[in-house]
């Protein structure tokens, strides 16, 4: 429980310090507080004022960031500037849909990682080891844009690219680390009886590559994540990465705020939740 009240904390203060540092970085961003409409020839010098005038109170940061945070405490996320939505609303319509990629990312990633890494390291099969290899490291040289708009190109199923980038990290970790697993004195052991690679792989491979494997799950969903932001946008998903990219053009402040603390949050939790289940996976094995 000391442990877990220690993460708690950590990802509370990293949470309010990374709110405070987008809005400042927001705040001072070339073009912030120009409304287009400022642009508008009809529009008198009065009205004019009175558009730089709305955004007045989000001059000073540190006040704005108070009042957000009392707002907050409230639940009351504010409005959207650009879409003139509440943020709470479009959060409960867009985040569903990209824990959803997430999710089917980091699951078929795995799966696809694992079912080449885990014959590579059993059997030392080393057409699998190569062809696994090169086609991981062509996925690492591909940028994620570039491998979104490829998939548009070819009409392919959008959410699956995520996976291709979950796949290589986890291929290539999940390999090295069983390999070096089954060169350990005790799984030679174990095969020079004659067991089964199965046997061997489940009893003596696994529990000892377990704890590193768990960590590596954090990292890939964290991985998956900030994935999808730009797989949403260019691939038309209806996600909070097509929603950022929108409040980003927009300056939205508020809507910004929001989400680079549910970032923030998603990629705390999955690493602090990683970081427990791995000691006491090791904890239980010791």
């Amino acid at each position: 429980m000391h442990r877990l009240a220690k993460y708690v904390a950590i990802i509370l203060v990293t949470v309010l310090l990374g709110g405070l540092l987008g809005a400042t970085l927001i705040r001072f961003a070339p073009g912030y507080g120009v409304d287009e409409q400022e642009l508008d020839a009809r529009l008198s010098t009065g009205s004019i004022h009175a558009l730089r005038r709305a955004s007045a109170p989000d001059e000073n940061v540190f006040l704005f960031y108070a009042h957000y945070l009392k707002r907050m405490a409230h639940g009351d996320l504010g409005i959207s500037r650009t879409l003139q939505r509440p943020i709470a609303e479009l959060l409960r319509e867009r985040l569903p849909d990209t824990m959803k990629s997430v999710s089917l990312g980091v699951l078929l990633g795995w799966i696809l990682g694992l079912a080449l890494a885990i014959p590579v390291a059993m059997s030392r099969a080393w057409l699998v080891d190569t062809f696994a290899s090169v086609v991981a490291g062509i996925l690492l040289c591909i940028p994620v844009a570039v491998l979104a708009l490829l998939f548009v190109l070819t009409r392919a199923p959008s959410r699956l690219v995520i996976a291709l980038i979950v796949f290589p990290k986890v291929f290539r970790y999940a390999r090295n680390l069983l390999v070096r697993s089954a060169a350990l004195p005790h799984v030679l052991t174990a095969r020079a009886k004659g067991l089964s690679h199965t046997r061997v792989f489940v009893w003596h491979v696994l529990p000892t590559a377990g704890g590193q494997l768990l960590a590596l799950a954090g990292v890939s969903v964290s991985l998956a994540f900030g994935a999808s932001i730009p797989v949403e946008v260019l691939c038309d998903l209806p996600g909070i990465g097509q929603l950022a990219w929108k409040a980003a053009l927009g300056r939205d402040l508020y809507l910004l705020i929001n989400l680079t603390m549910i970032v923030t949050v998603v990629t705390m939790a999955a690493n602090s939740a990683s970081d427990l289940l791995g000691g006491a996976f090791r904890r239980s094995e010791a």
